[in-house]
């Protein structure tokens, strides 16, 4: 059994509440970061920019991270202020950019994933 699976009988509701008590101090920029470079990260391996390059690409799922990506950028980037929103628009630029390149059918200029929160991407 793993860590994570609570024993038969196991009262899980103390770990529930350190966890609630947990997620109460991270702060709100801290979460949206995370979970950007979480979207930025997925999308790379779906892009097959990784080592193993090839062997996870999906464009169709990483045209849904990258979309996915530019909408929370797009939606969050007043509240997290330019320290934090610039390298993460930098990145998503970069991952639509990649997805252009790895596309066989290129998608009109403002159709590619996440410009209709960007605007057209262009290399």
């Amino acid at each position: 059994m793993s860590d994570a699976t609570p024993a038969p009988g196991e009262d899980t509701s103390a770990d529930f509440d350190a966890m609630t008590r947990d997620i109460a101090e991270v702060p709100a920029v801290e979460v949206i970061v995370t979970v950007a470079v979480n979207l930025m990260s997925a999308a790379a391996v779906k892009l097959g920019l990784t080592e193993e390059g090839d062997a996870h690409k999906d464009l169709d799922e990483a045209r849904k991270l990258v979309h996915a990506l530019a909408g929370l950028l797009d939606a969050s980037t007043t509240e997290i202020s330019s320290f934090h929103a610039a390298p993460l628009k930098d990145g998503l630029k970069s991952l639509q950019l990649a997805f252009r390149e790895a596309s066989l059918v290129s998608d009109e200029p403002g159709q590619g994933p996440g410009e209709k929160y960007t605007g057209p991407v262009f290399g």
